[in-house]
């Protein structure tokens, strides 16, 4: 039988009217001993963030905190986390910005792709962000794990939309994944930000 604080949570989740009223007892729940508990409270803390801002300030730092979590799931929470929060509002997650990048190199594939996914959420409304740290996406290109391949491809199709000249580096290496990678989602997704760029191949 799943946890009772679980089954609550999911249904808070559903129900985004209550969320304001909810935010408190969920942060409640970051304290919880059961661990899917807790990935779950920071899932929800998360999607309130994106969409409420300000009022989950109290918890940021508390989410931050499970970045250095011994367990998979709750660093890969915190990243989901911290993304949706810094997309609405950047201020919020700004003093845990730099914590987020050593995860780029987290043994578990599922926690890469989670970073790469809170970079994206962060990039759609701060790009400028990032002229620095292209470096770390560049890298998740040639991953081992097909599923963090797939998703690299991503950051630099959001971040080409928006700032191509942080991409036109990489459009070499992108051309390259696009006719060559052994994944065929890769291949597509290469292409895709490319397209984003407005860059041809001689760059």
């Amino acid at each position: 039988m799943k946890n009772e604080t679980y089954n609550e949570l999911a249904e808070i989740y559903k129900n985004k009217t209550q969320w304001k009223d909810k935010i408190d007892f969920v942060g409640s729940c970051l304290n919880s001993e059961n661990t899917k508990v807790k990935g779950k409270a920071i899932w929800i803390l998360g999607e309130m963030g994106f969409t409420l801002g300000v009022l989950v300030k109290p918890y940021v730092k508390d989410i931050a905190d499970f970045l250095t979590s011994e367990d998979d799931l709750l660093r890969e929470r915190a990243l989901n986390a911290l993304g949706r929060i810094g997309r609405n509002d950047f201020s919020l997650i700004e003093p845990y910005f730099e914590s987020i990048f050593p995860l780029s190199k987290d043994s578990n594939e599922k926690v890469r792709i989670a970073f790469i996914w809170a970079c994206e959420n962060i990039v759609t409304n701060y790009p400028e962000l990032f002229e620095s740290k292209m470096n770390y996406f560049a890298v998740l290109l040639n991953d081992s794990a097909d599923r963090v391949r797939i998703e690299a491809p991503e950051i630099f199709r959001v971040l080409g939309k928006r700032k191509p000249e942080y991409v036109k580096k990489y459009i070499p290496k992108l051309y390259e994944l696009s006719e060559h990678d052994i994944e065929k989602v890769v291949r597509i997704h290469a292409l895709g930000a490319i397209k984003a760029s407005g860059f041809q191949k001689e760059v």
